[in-house]
């Protein structure tokens, strides 16, 4: 095995010492994520361009080092966090928005520009990138690409898969490869462009990206809908999603994530709340009161307690203030959470919650429920303490089981990278498997490319 000064003289001599560290201390920062697992890299590489993320991994190919690609280390499931003893490459030093176009609705950047700031450059020409994660402010395009991470607007405008033309990438072999085009419109050669996004950096290391932006809306309506119960809020999922009106956002908290709430924040809801919808329209501004009113009818039914729609800027960000504020009310509940991003076709949604809440009586954990209600994608929180942590994973065994019997997946933008790896295999069957396997070997013959992450080892 090469020694750690032998990697950090060719990787220096590949890029420039510079754009190398290799000093524990530095290195510690890289070898992390939002999963809160760590891991120590022996070199971080900050790359700045195309040619040098291909000389990183001829260099990573010729000692047969791991390489795993890191945007702001976000994510929830460890795709970040490298093998130890392998190369980061860190994508900070390659975050310029090369174009904004306005006449052909599009944007290339590079990946380690945020997606925060791709959405100022983009809204100064009166457009929008529509996948909005959580993170948005904080996260890098290069990573909402790598899992295929799209927020709550992907409800009416798609995931990054639906708003992205074309790539450039540098596959594990060294190869320079671009895919798709500058067009909407596009059947020519195989699509890698949506193969590669959602493969958590498993098959190539993305060094552009081509992306279809949409206009502005003239107005954004935001809209609340209270239930007696997570049922009927859930029953009313169903209704708004099968009528003509498609909203731009439609959020679910269950009774459990009210509860917290009341204890946590002064929250204005009607007595007797179980469950709460927040919805938000948008269009020409002529439009938006018949969507409204489309909207208000699908949502009445039983249970509904509330239906409110903000009047006013500040109005609407007081209806958003309880949904805001339940990430930190969790953050404060609980020292142990486990948060996986499932996904349900929307008419089974009332099956899930009533699901989760048998499983939380079971396992005696706490579980809080609240996500993108309109696309099935619940964000189910699995809560308890250092004690706990044995029947709160039995628990999120028996959630992804409960997902997979109501035909749904796994895991909707989160990505699976470490976490979620060990439970692929109940959704993928064995043929399916080994074809991505295969494909993993197409694109990465030794294997250097973020080993451990996404699909399950082959045996």
């Amino acid at each position: 095995m090469a020694s750690k000064q032998d990697i950090s003289a060719a990787l220096g001599a590949a890029i420039g010492a510079d754009n190398v560290l290799i000093d524990p201390a530095d290195c510690w920062t890289y070898g992390y994520d939002n999963s809160r697992a760590q891991a120590l890299p022996v070199a971080v590489t900050l790359p700045q361009d195309t040619a040098a993320v291909r000389e990183v991994v001829l260099a990573c190919r010729r000692f047969g080092l791991p390489l795993t690609v890191r945007g702001r280390g976000s994510g929830t499931t460890g795709a970040a966090v490298p093998e130890e003893g392998g190369v980061v490459l860190s994508m900070e030093r390659m975050a310029a928005i090369l174009e904004v176009n306005a006449d052909d609705r599009l944007a290339v950047v590079q990946p380690g520009a945020t997606n925060g700031a791709l959405q100022a450059a983009a809204g100064a020409g009166g457009f929008f990138w529509p996948p909005d994660p959580g993170s948005a402010e904080y996260c890098t395009v290069g990573g909402n690409l790598a899992c295929n991470a799209a927020g709550p607007r992907a409800l009416k405008y798609g995931t990054p898969r639906e708003n992205t033309l074309g790539l450039e990438a540098v596959t594990g072999e060294g190869r320079i490869i671009r895919s798709g085009c500058r067009t909407t419109k596009g059947v020519v050669g195989l699509d890698l462009t949506r193969l590669l996004i959602g493969s958590e950096g498993t098959l190539a290391v993305i060094t552009e990206a081509t992306l279809k932006l949409s206009p502005l809306p003239e107005r954004i309506a935001t809209l609340r809908a209270v239930y007696t119960d997570m049922r009927a809020a859930a029953a009313a999922v169903s209704r708004i999603m099968a009528q003509p009106v498609v909203p731009r956002v439609l959020e679910f908290l269950d009774g459990a994530a009210l509860a917290l709430l009341r204890d946590a924040e002064p929250v204005d809801l009607p007595p007797g709340a179980g469950a709460l919808l927040m919805i938000e329209a948008d269009g020409l501004e002529a439009q938006l009161p018949a969507a409204i009113d489309a909207l208000q009818r699908a949502a009445a039914g039983d249970g509904l307690l509330e239906w409110r729609a903000a009047d006013s800027p500040a109005e609407a960000r007081a209806l958003w203030a309880a949904r805001k504020a339940l990430s930190p009310a969790l953050r404060r509940l609980a020292p142990k959470k486990i948060n996986e991003d499932v996904v349900v076709p929307v008419s089974r949604i009332p099956e899930l919650t009533d699901g989760l809440a048998q499983l939380a009586d079971r396992h005696r954990v706490r579980i809080v429920s609240f996500g993108h209600a309109g696309n099935g994608n619940l964000h189910v929180n699995v809560l308890g303490d250092e004690s706990e942590l044995e029947r709160m994973h039995a628990c999120v065994d028996e959630v992804f089981r409960l997902v997979l019997a109501l035909q749904g997946t796994l895991s909707g933008e989160h990505g699976i990278g470490r976490s979620k790896r060990p439970f692929v295999g109940l959704e993928i069957d064995p043929d399916t498997l080994e074809l991505m396997w295969r494909l993993k070997d197409v694109f990465d013959p030794d294997g250097i490319l973020n080993p451990g992450k996404s699909l399950p080892d082959p045996a």
